[in-house]
C-alpha cells in the first residue's frame, strides 16, 4: 500500500510572507504562539527536541525523508504554489530535485486557490494577497515547462508512464479541460503517455456540473470530505476558502461571518464515518487524517477534533488499509498530513507523542502485510 502524506513547504522565510505577516514569518510562527483554548486542549504543539527546522536546509529535508521511509511512507505530495509565473515556497521541492541521493518518491498538488489574509480575525471579506488568472493560456505552457523537470525525475510518481499531478480545486478553472488537454499533449511530446490527473478538495468532490472525465482519480480528502458530504456550507476544513464557496454557490455573507466560538468535532465518530463510507466512484482514492486543530492560525474562530492519539490512529488506519484493499480499486492512501503543524495534522514526531503516529503507520502496514510495496 502506498501511503502518501501531504507536505506543506511553508517552513522557510520568503519576502512575501515577511511583507504580509511580519518579518521572519514561517509556519512555526503560528505554532509557537499557540495557546490552549480550554482545559485539556493540546496546545502548543512542540516538535520533538524543539526541532523547528528550516526547509532551505537540505539536512532537514534529508531527515524528513529518512524517517518517512523508515516508517513505511511511500512518498510525499508537495503543495505547489504557482500564480501565473510567480512561485511561492518552491525551495524545498527544488532542493529535493537537486539532491537525487535523497530516497523518497513524490508528486505535486497544485494548491490553486488565492492567497488571502483570511487568518486575521475580521468580519470583512478576506483581502486577496496574490491571485490567479486561469484564462491566460500562455501561462499554461509556462507552468507545464516548470513542472517538467520534476516529472522527469526518476523519483517522481508515475502511473503507466503518466506523471501524477493533483489539482486542489480544479472546478474553479473556467477552461479546465482545454488546459488539461494541452498539458497531456505536452507530456506526450516529452516522452510520456500523458499525465495522471487527480483532484483533491471536498468542494470539488461534492460540486455538481463540472466535467471530471479528464481526471483519472478523485481523492476523498478527509476530514473535509466526510464532514461536508451532505452539506452545502462545507466543513471548517474549507472555511479558509469561503470566498470561493460563496462565489461558487452564491451563498450570502451572513453564513460565513467569523465564528466567535471554537467548533469541536469528535475524532472517533468522524473516523467511524470514514470507515463506513462506500467508495464514491471506481476511481476514488481514500484518505486518512492524523488530527485537525487550526486554532494556532485563527484562535477562537478555529475548529478541532477531540480525542486524537497515536493508539486510536493506528486502529483506524489499519482498518482503512483493509478497507482500501477490499473495496477500492487503487493501491494508495493519501494522508492529512506530513507537517501541517498549524492545522494539527502531522506525522512528524512531537514532544508529547514522540514517533507515535509514524509508528502507527509502520505497524499498520506491517500487520496487514503491506510494507515495502513500491
Amino acid at each position: 500500500m502506498k501511503v502518501i502524506p501531504m507536505y506543506l513547504p511553508q517552513f522557510h522565510v520568503i519576502p512575501e510572507n515577511n511583507e504580509w505577516w511580519g518579518e521572519g514569518f514561517t509556519e512555526w510562527t503560528n505554532v509557537k504562539k499557540a495557546k490552549p483554548m480550554f482545559n485539556g486542549h493540546y496546545q502548543p504543539r512542540i516538535p520533538l527536541n524543539k526541532n523547528y527546522y528550516d526547509l532551505t536546509d537540505v539536512k532537514s529535508i534529508k531527515w524528513q525523508c529518512k524517517i518517512a521511509r523508515d516508517h513505511g511512507i511511500y512518498g510525499f505530495c508537495f503543495y505547489h504554489y504557482w500564480f501565473n509565473g510567480k512561485l511561492l515556497l518552491e525551495k524545498p521541492m527544488e532542493i529535493l530535485l537537486a539532491h537525487p541521493e535523497i530516497d523518497i518518491k513524490y508528486c505535486i498538488s497544485w494548491a490553486n486557490h488565492n492567497w488571502e489574509d483570511a487568518w486575521k480575525s475580521s468580519n470583512k471579506e478576506p483581502k486577496i494577497l496574490i491571485g490567479h488568472d486561469f484564462d491566460n493560456e500562455d501561462d499554461w505552457t509556462d507552468h507545464f515547462n516548470y513542472l517538467l523537470k520534476f516529472f522527469k525525475d526518476s523519483r517522481y510518481m508515475v502511473e503507466k508512464n503518466k506523471p501524477v499531478l493533483v489539482i486542489y480545486i480544479p472546478n474553479i478553472i473556467s477552461k479546465l479541460n482545454k488546459m488539461l488537454s494541452l498539458w497531456n499533449n505536452m507530456a506526450i511530446e516529452n516522452g510520456f503517455d500523458g499525465l495522471t490527473f487527480m483532484f483533491q478538495s471536498a468542494m470539488s468532490y461534492h460540486s455538481k456540473g463540472w466535467n471530471r472525465t479528464p481526471f483519472d482519480y478523485g481523492i476523498e480528502f478527509n476530514p473535509g470530505y466526510v464532514n461536508s458530504k451532505k452539506s452545502i456550507v462545507f466543513d471548517f476544513n474549507l472555511m479558509k476558502y469561503s470566498h470561493i464557496l460563496k462565489n461558487f454557490f452564491g451563498i450570502k455573507n451572513r453564513l460565513f461571518k467569523d465564528r466567535k466560538q471554537i467548533k469541536i468535532f469528535d475524532y472517533d465518530s468522524t473516523w467511524q464515518k470514514i470507515l463506513e463510507l462506500k467508495p464514491s466512484a471506481d476511481n476514488a482514492i481514500p484518505s486518512a487524517f492524523v488530527d485537525w486543530d487550526n486554532t494556532p492560525r485563527v484562535q477562537n474562530r478555529g475548529s478541532l477534533y477531540n480525542g486524537a492519539s497515536p493508539e486510536k490512529f493506528k486502529i483506524y488506519f489499519k482498518r482503512l488499509i483493509q478497507k482500501t484493499k477490499n473495496e477500492y480499486k487503487c493501491d494508495k492512501i493519501f494522508v492529512f498530513a506530513w507537517n501541517e503543524w498549524a492545522e494539527g495534522g502531522y506525522l512528524e514526531p512531537d514532544e508529547k507523542y514522540n514517533f507515535g503516529y509514524l509508528e502507527a503507520i509502520y505497524e499498520s502496514l506491517d500487520e496487514t502485510n503491506e510494507l515495502n510495496n513500491d
